[in-house]
């Protein structure tokens, strides 16, 4: 089992790799001098965030420039529609249904992607350089066509490879690319904050005080994720040696974010998909718009607190099925002291889950928004907001979790091979 374990996480770290090296591959017909001169000038806005998701590939207009926000955005739009659609929830819950579940998805991907990199494509074709030229080095119509179908190979090649470390490595694929991403462009942003302070454009107690946010930051998120409302069960079992019933006591840990660091991706993804569409436009009028969305705003960070609360509730009450842990314990006959089994276990289960989610909500809202709208003040990168902290804690926390039961697992198999 130890030799299983080391193979899942090779296997990730080859397609962590692999990843990496799709954000090196450029599509082809531009002219990567103008697009990172652009960038430069537009480190700070939307755009610069959307940058710092994908890895920055989006810098160097990789074919993965679009990052694996498209399958996330089909993936909020599916989850949507089976909560309100109760045929859709039944095709979640069975084998089959599951796999045209997830086709679905991947259509709904495509059909995402091709609209953004269409939107990507025509705004590139209005850009220019400092000397004036184009940043588009072939006939406008073919780079469109070019482009689309390279943008859509590679959010194809990354939802793969999410799905291939999902199902034979350690962690969630998806979580994991955006954490890779993420990760990837902190030595670039340490690099950069240390030469704004060699050069005096940052104060030396502007710095400090940056680092006290992210410590405190990170303390918060590690200390409310590790944090659980243990409810005690009660139940009888018959032991074969002693031949009586005898109680046991055991307990259903409830975490205070259920949701995990799903909403504040999910959060990310809507406002990166207008965002991707209204900088690529030369509206007046849309150009303001993308402006007032600039991440560190007022605007943003206000959408951003709504949307993590919103979708923390959302999937809080898909992850916690109050009914399924009732029930089984009916069946195992187990029981919560002082509440009867059945329906009461389940009113009294989704009231605790539903109070831990109201604050777990307000938890993932404010971390979400408040470090980051302090850190901007200051001047600092996106790569040190609340979002980008969050989602790295979280994933290297889950990912963590999920080695330490493995390890756990072969313990348990080695004991078992001894005995027989």
């Amino acid at each position: 089992m130890g030799n299983a374990l080391a193979q899942k996480i090779f296997i990730t770290l080859g397609f962590l790799f692999a990843y990496r090296v799709l954000a090196y591959i450029p599509t082809p017909g531009v002219d990567l001098d103008v697009i990172k001169h652009f960038f430069d000038n537009n480190a700070n806005n939307g755009l610069g965030m959307m940058n710092m998701f994908s890895g920055n590939a989006i810098s160097r207009l990789s074919i993965i420039s679009l990052g694996i926000m498209p399958y996330i955005t089909a993936s909020i739009i599916m989850e949507l529609l089976s909560a309100t659609f109760p045929s859709l929830a039944q095709m979640k819950k069975e084998r089959d249904g599951m796999q045209k579940y997830m086709q679905i998805i991947r259509y709904f991907t495509i059909f995402i992607t091709v609209i953004q990199a269409i939107g990507v494509s025509m705004g590139l074709q209005n850009m220019t350089g400092p000397g004036g030229q184009s940043a588009i080095m072939i006939d406008p119509l073919l780079f469109t066509v070019v482009a689309t179908f390279s943008m859509l190979t590679g959010t194809m090649l990354l939802m793969w490879i999410g799905e291939q470390i999902t199902q034979k490595g350690i962690g969630n694929g998806i979580s994991l690319i955006i954490f890779a991403g993420i990760v990837s462009g902190l030595p670039t942003a340490i690099g950069n904050t240390v030469r704004a302070i060699n050069a005096g454009e940052m104060n030396f107690l502007t710095v400090l005080a940056m680092v006290a946010v992210i410590i405190a930051t990170i303390l918060a998120i590690i200390y409310v994720e590790l944090g659980e409302r243990r409810i005690p069960i009660s139940y009888s079992r018959k032991t074969l040696l002693q031949n009586q019933t005898k109680r046991v006591m055991n307990y259903i840990p409830i975490k205070i974010n259920l949701s995990g660091v799903i909403p504040p991706i999910f959060a990310s993804a809507l406002l990166m998909f207008p965002l991707t569409l209204l900088q690529a436009s030369t509206n007046p009028i849309l150009t303001k718009i993308a402006d007032i969305l600039t991440p560190g705003g007022l605007v943003f960070n206000i959408a951003t607190f709504i949307l993590v609360v919103f979708f923390s509730f959302f999937y809080a009450s898909i992850a916690f099925n109050a009914k399924d842990i009732a029930d089984n314990l009916k069946r195992q006959g187990g029981f919560i002291p002082g509440v009867r089994p059945g329906e009461q276990t389940k009113e009294f289960l989704n009231d605790v889950a539903s109070k831990l989610t109201l604050w777990g909500a307000i938890y993932l809202g404010i971390v979400s928004t408040v470090p980051f709208a302090l850190l901007s003040s200051m001047g600092a990168s996106f790569y040190f907001g609340g979002v980008s902290v969050l989602i790295i804690v979280q994933v290297a926390l889950d990912t963590m979790r999920k080695i330490e039961a493995q390890r756990t697992m072969a313990q348990y198999d080695t004991l078992g091979n001894v005995g027989l």
